[in-house]
């Protein structure tokens, strides 16, 4: 017998290639090819036809799958409303983030309602998981402990037990015995993926899988592990901060982009049922540099505050300091305010910051950046009881953005009286707010810092 040829594969993005290469021509990542056990090919042909597929059409009513709750409301929300049976949940966030922490808490909450729960520890022996379940105050809750890393052994102790929810800390330490190759290899991480959704599906076992994250920030092993599972949650947050934010990239049984905002205490993880205020809370008075942004993370509004900082450079080439935004987002808003509104930023460092530990992703923050760099670079304070947000587009135009009421309505609760939003914004009833409209970026400028 010929002996099969040997397949490469891109731990990032997870293309094969039949010979090993420096760079990924799929992704373009660097040092990411690694080689893997070949899978088997299957049957050459086949001897038998197969039985005819069941269909149904589009109009088919179905009721929706029944859900668990834990308990913790921030994690109900984004899993959209529960824990749904039979799904798989993968996990990632860096390591010390908290991860382990959250589902110790959430398998003591989710047992507590009477659900069977397992949790099965692969990078720490049970004396481990105990101390710091006895830290929690979790020792008396009704949990399966385990620890073990040969994935036969765990699934024949699901099949045996049976559980609700099974927790797998984490799938890089999980090993199949019959792949050949290292735990926490391509290989071994896509094959035990493999087997433990098979698994959940078959059994109507949820199961929750932890994973490690890349440099990159990016769950460790082939981007093929994120499609096998439902849903795919990351745990976000500077280690030095108190807030965490737990974000739905992926969810089959929920809305994506949701969040979840937990606060780090000595006593674990405690959910913060009104991030807008906690994210705002240290804003004692109106300072330059400091913008309130009205943006919406899934289904949730929540407010929080752009600091800039922009000062003159030593250096030849001006630092351009970034901490939860794209940085390719602030150079577009610097190019953009220096070619249509005339304000250059040569020779000047730039350092840009949301506070809280929040990542923005959506493009209605521009017009709150765009103001948080100009009052930075004017040394000019804007009123505390403002809130801004708007799209910015290449031409200096606003551009409106959706869920206007829900933004505003958020920052009235707050107590913001001022907003200002492009114009062409929907505003459908009465927000009790004082509304100012602005067509594009000069205007903008121009009122609010008597320039442009």
């Amino acid at each position: 017998m010929s002996k099969s040829s040997p397949s490469f594969t891109c731990t990032a993005c997870g293309a094969t290639s039949r010979k090993w290469q420096g760079r990924c021509d799929a992704c373009g990542a660097w040092n990411t090819i690694v080689e893997e056990a070949p899978l088997s090919a299957g049957p050459k042909s086949l001897g038998h036809k197969g039985r005819t597929i069941p269909l149904t059409d589009l109009a088919t009513e179905e009721a929706p799958p029944p859900r668990a709750s834990s308990g913790i409301e921030e994690l109900d929300r984004v899993l959209g409303g529960g824990l749904v049976p039979a799904s798989a949940i993968l996990v990632g966030g860096d390591p010390g983030i908290g991860k382990s922490t959250l589902l110790l808490q959430a398998a003591a909450s989710f047992a507590r309602t009477g659900l069977k729960i397992l949790y099965i520890s692969g990078e720490e022996a049970a004396a481990q998981v105990r101390m710091r379940a006895q830290r929690l105050g979790l020792q008396e809750a009704p949990v399966g402990l385990g620890a073990e890393t040969n994935l036969r052994d765990i699934l024949t102790t699901l099949d045996a037990e049976r559980p609700a929810l099974a927790i797998i800390d984490s799938i890089q330490t999980m090993w199949l015995d019959t792949v050949e190759a290292a735990p926490g290899s391509v290989s071994q991480v896509r094959a035990a993926a493999h087997e433990l959704v098979t698994f959940a599906k078959k059994r109507g076992v949820a199961v929750i899988l932890v994973g490690h994250v890349t440099k990159e920030g990016q769950i460790a092993g082939p981007r093929v592990v994120e499609h096998m599972v439902d849903t795919v949650l990351y745990f976000e947050g500077e280690r030095g901060h108190q807030f965490r934010i737990l974000r739905a990239v992926k969810n089959r049984f929920g809305p994506a982009d949701e969040i979840g905002v937990f606060e780090m205490t000595g006593n674990g993880l405690a959910q913060v049922t009104n991030p807008s205020a906690l994210f705002l809370s240290d804003r004692d008075r109106p300072a330059p540099g400091s913008a309130v942004f009205a943006g919406i993370e899934g289904t949730r509004p929540v407010l929080t505050e752009i600091q800039a900082l922009v000062a003159p450079s030593p250096l030849g080439t001006p630092r351009r300091t970034v901490v939860g935004l794209e940085s390719g987002r602030l150079s577009t808003i610097l190019a953009v305010l220096e070619a249509r509104c005339g304000i250059p930023f040569t020779g000047l460092d730039v350092f840009l910051n949301v506070a809280g530990g929040l990542r923005v992703n959506e493009p209605a923050a521009d017009l709150a950046v765009a103001a948080a760099l100009l009052s930075a670079r004017e040394d000019v304070a804007i009123p505390p009881n403002m809130v801004l947000f708007g799209e910015i587009s290449l031409s200096g135009a606003l551009r409106p953005v959706g869920q206007t009421e829900n933004r505003l309505k958020e920052a009235s609760k707050l107590g913001f009286q001022q907003a200002t939003l492009p114009t062409g914004s929907k505003t459908a009833g009465e927000t009790g707010m004082s509304l100012r409209t602005m067509p594009d970026l000069t205007a903008f400028v121009g009122e609010m810092f008597g320039a442009g």
